[in-house]
């Protein structure tokens, strides 16, 4: 009999259909009227496309094994997790391919849960394709669809939904820091917090319904039990608010430090991100209003991923074009995570008008540029028009020679890690909110917790509040109601992962 598809976290098999190779319709006594659906096997090139040393082509699927043996001359199988070195063939020209190393992870001991089957070939476009093609003309074999390995091991309960989100930053990842968060939320550790603040929940809810069912007759129900319960919930309320109130330190990890460089025109916004580029990014000219538009680039800062937008410069104008572009520049300032005021030194006054202090006040730095045109005793009389606190935010420096540049990128790089850092008392054992689908969930089990701290005794309303609460933590592991969920995100992983 064909092997039943493990249970599917509450998700409906029609959504998945197309995946059917067929239905098979079991003729046993007693078993006439159940349907028994087998997934096709899959295959796809794992290791990146294009010329390369070693490509690895993965099969997962009742046939993998099958598909081994009909892509070589013997039936024997190499042992479980053990290389061996095998000729492979064309199933129907007989012609030889390539001659590859070979690895087995039967199921459920292998990264979908299924059979697998790996090819590790020579990397030539060629030997790739040939026996891709080779693959296509093995029975209920076909070539797999983008992230449909990891959406089965979703499936087979391999990983839950937080780890399969964590794989896919893992794949984008860019930075060190991203890789690292990435890797933590692959491994597992958040989910277990979701996992065990849910398993406390549910125990809570049994306590609940108990004293519906029983309190009437069991005092000890309505009494220690219930109270102790009631302290757990108070408990895993507070642990969540304090998750919750991360600085979005996650979120901003994943997608980059927002950094916004504003400033008059001519203040030299423009060669300084292409001194971060490296490159010219942005047009640098002499004459002012270049810039008339935001423009953004993404850099790795120390490890961290920072996007560096430089903006139109803010002045009164009635160019149309210009003004709009004045209104770009003060919303990406707005929107930013860091601000960096940029100045001309000599006309460093400016920064004690409204706008400017509104940005230093919220903890913008100021750089103070083309100090290669001042001399030192002019750089002096500057800083000591302003206040001792301010001058702490001031940075002198020169674009044109480079003077005091590596500082001003020790210090953002500074600034950056603060606003990623998290405190001792942050987010619960250091796990950072990834996604606003996180956020949003646990708002809502946060609510439905104190909904049943106002009025715990009014039992039936309880248990719904708690029930509901547990829900949200199930719809971020992707116990229910994630279908949506998984459409997008499986779409966005490559073919063959």
């Amino acid at each position: 009999m064909l092997r039943r598809l493990c249970a599917q976290r509450g998700r409906a098999p029609a959504a998945r259909a197309r995946q059917f190779a067929s239905l098979s319709i079991s003729t046993s006594t007693g078993d006439s009227d159940i349907g028994v659906y087998e997934l096709d096997t899959i295959y796809a090139l794992s290791s990146a496309p294009g010329k390369a040393g070693v490509a690895v082509i993965r099969i997962s699927g009742d046939q993998a094994d099958s598909c081994l043996q009909q892509l070589g001359k013997s039936t024997a199988l190499p042992k479980p997790r053990v290389a061996a070195l095998r000729k492979l063939y064309h199933p129907k020209t007989k012609e030889h391919l390539d001659d590859a190393l070979v690895l087995r992870f039967p199921h459920p001991n292998s990264f979908t849960g299924e059979d697998i089957v790996e090819l590790h070939t020579h990397g030539s476009v060629a030997v790739v394709s040939g026996v891709l093609e080779a693959l296509s003309h093995v029975p209920h074999c076909r070539a797999a669809e983008a992230g449909e390995f990891t959406e089965r091991a979703f499936d087979n309960n391999k990983i839950d939904l937080v780890q399969v989100e964590g794989l896919a930053d893992l794949l984008s990842a860019e930075t060190e820091a991203q890789r690292s968060q990435a890797l933590r939320q692959l491994s597992g550790d958040i989910g277990e917090i979701y996992e065990g603040w849910r398993d406390s929940l549910v125990k809570c809810l049994a306590y609940t319904e108990a004293m519906i069912d029983f309190g009437d007759d069991e005092d000890d129900v309505t009494d220690a039990a219930y109270e102790a319960a009631v302290d757990r919930v108070r408990a895993l309320a507070d642990s969540i608010r304090g998750h919750l109130a991360d600085g979005r330190r996650g979120e901003i990890l994943r997608s980059g430090v927002q950094v916004a460089i504003v400033g008059p025109p001519n203040a030299g916004k423009s060669s300084l991100l292409n001194i971060l580029a490296r490159r010219p990014a942005a047009i640098v000219s002499s004459i002012a209003g270049t810039t008339r538009d935001v423009v953004q680039v993404p850099l790795n800062i120390a490890g961290y991923p920072v996007i560096v937008s430089d903006t139109a410069g803010l002045r009164e104008t009635e160019d149309i074009i210009e003004k709009e572009g004045v209104l770009r520049a003060q919303q990406c300032a707005s929107d930013a995570d860091i601000c960096v005021v940029m100045m001309d030194i000599q006309n460093a006054r400016q920064l004690h008008n409204g706008e400017y202090q509104s940005y230093l006040r919220h903890g913008a730095f100021a750089v103070l540029n083309k100090s290669d045109q001042v001399d030192e005793s002019q750089i002096a009389s500057v800083l000591e028009t302003f206040a001792s606190k301010q001058r702490d935010q001031l940075l002198v420096v020169s674009c044109a020679n480079g003077d005091n540049v590596d500082v001003f990128v020790d210090k953002l790089a500074t600034a950056v890690k603060e606003k990623l850092e998290v405190s001792a008392g942050g987010s619960s054992n250091g796990a950072l909110i990834t996604r606003e689908r996180h956020r949003q969930n646990l708002v809502e089990c946060l609510s439905c917790l104190d909904r049943f701290l106002a009025d715990p005794y009014q039992s039936e309303i309880a248990a719904e509040d708690l029930r509901r609460a547990a829900m949200a933590i199930g719809r971020i592991l992707g116990r229910i109601d994630v279908e949506d969920v998984l459409d997008v995100l499986f779409a966005d992983f490559c073919i063959g992962k």
